[in-house]
């Protein structure tokens, strides 16, 4: 058995001495393991750094096997991100959040495709929005979509505000207004294009990082991926630090 396909690494561990296991998100094939011979080398860690983009072969001798990758890189996406720990941290928690949610072996494509077009936006001030929609997708691929077209109450289309914790469907400013603290925050940016700030970025996270526990890592009996939950603390810290930040420069005015 041998096939070659586009992969993006999700992870990789020590196997033996010399050799290692490497998880890839393939295009055709779904996440897929395979040993890599030498990978416990300098130049295999640096092709098999979660977050780059691989043309990657797979060998084994019966499909059931768990077979060998050889692979170049395509396209570095962690190296360009080293220098920046939040956008490093974004691109660590997308690896383990599709690790601990794709079943091997069984394709997602428009998964694939997302992942890769989350990488791309890496280099833009937009990755976090890009990341969001990300995870928001990733549920539908699954096939736990959340259904934001309209208030689950009335039927509106408009001013749709809320998600609805139990159904996944949107709710609507005014039907939610008397259980707010009961429902989880819908930023608009989820349903259509709309600025968004890192307090929409923060809300985005809470609703899909709710939908992923209950119907993801809970069915798999496992927790939130800890390289999502550092990249959550990274949001925060970063996002206090910015207010910290303004607020004293608007002081430093007024004085």
């Amino acid at each position: 058995m041998e096939w070659t396909d586009e992969a993006i690494v999700l992870g990789i561990r020590k196997h033996g001495e010399t050799s290692a296991i490497a998880t890839l998100f393939t295009r055709d094939h779904g996440r897929h393991f395979g040993i890599v011979h030498g990978g416990a080398g300098r130049r295999a860690r640096g092709i098999y750094q979660p977050g780059n983009l691989l043309n990657a072969r797979w060998r084994a001798r019966l499909n059931e096997h768990l077979g060998s990758w050889t692979s170049e890189t395509n396209r570095s996406f962690v190296g360009d991100v080293l220098d920046d720990p939040l956008r490093l941290a974004g691109l660590s928690s997308a690896c383990a959040v599709a690790d601990a949610s794709l079943p091997e072996r069984e394709p997602h494509q428009r998964a694939y495709l997302g992942f890769v077009g989350f990488l791309e936006s890496l280099a833009t001030p937009d990755w976090p929005r890009a990341y969001a929609c990300w995870e928001r997708d990733l549920l539908a691929e699954l096939g736990y979509g959340l259904d934001l077209r309209s208030c689950v109450v009335t039927g509106a289309t408009t001013e749709l505000c809320y998600v609805s914790p139990k159904s996944g469907r949107a709710v609507s400013a005014a039907a939610g207004e008397a259980y707010a603290d009961r429902l989880l925050p819908l930023p608009a940016f989820l349903i259509a294009e709309a600025p968004w700030d890192a307090d929409a970025i923060q809300g985005a996270l809470s609703l899909t990082g709710y939908f992923l526990a209950r119907h993801v890592f809970a069915v798999r009996n496992m927790g939130e991926p800890a390289a999502r939950t550092r990249f959550l603390a990274c949001m925060v810290e970063k996002t206090t630090a910015s207010s910290v930040k303004d607020g004293d420069a608007k002081h430093g005015q007024q004085l």
